[in-house]
């Protein structure tokens, strides 16, 4: 099975956030980057910003908590993203060579 990523997604004011996983962490944020999907939640929104992610061994364990990020309180999502990312920094830099095979 593949490996997975789950990632949190912002605008530049850090007030609204998306959730996701995927399979390829920098092509996914940069589909994000450049609205691929111009219809989508995130382009609408203008959600660029690469604030969270981690990574899983299998994909399947990233869809799972993804569902438990989804289902929680926003303040738990801004204290998961505060405790490795406290100025809220664009993380892109920091994954955009994850090699995916």
């Amino acid at each position: 099975m593949k490996p997975g990523f789950i990632y949190i997604i912002t605008n530049s004011n850090n007030t609204t956030l998306y959730i996701g996983v995927t399979s390829n962490l920098p092509q996914r944020i940069l589909e994000h980057k450049e609205k691929l999907y111009p219809n989508s939640f995130s382009a609408r929104y203008n959600l660029n910003k690469l604030v969270y992610f981690d990574q899983f061994q299998m994909i399947g364990d990233a869809i799972a908590r993804e569902k438990q990020l989804k289902g929680g309180s926003r303040l738990a999502k801004f204290t998961l993203i505060e405790k490795t990312n406290p100025l809220w920094n664009d993380l892109f830099d920091e994954i955009k060579d994850i090699m995916i095979i």
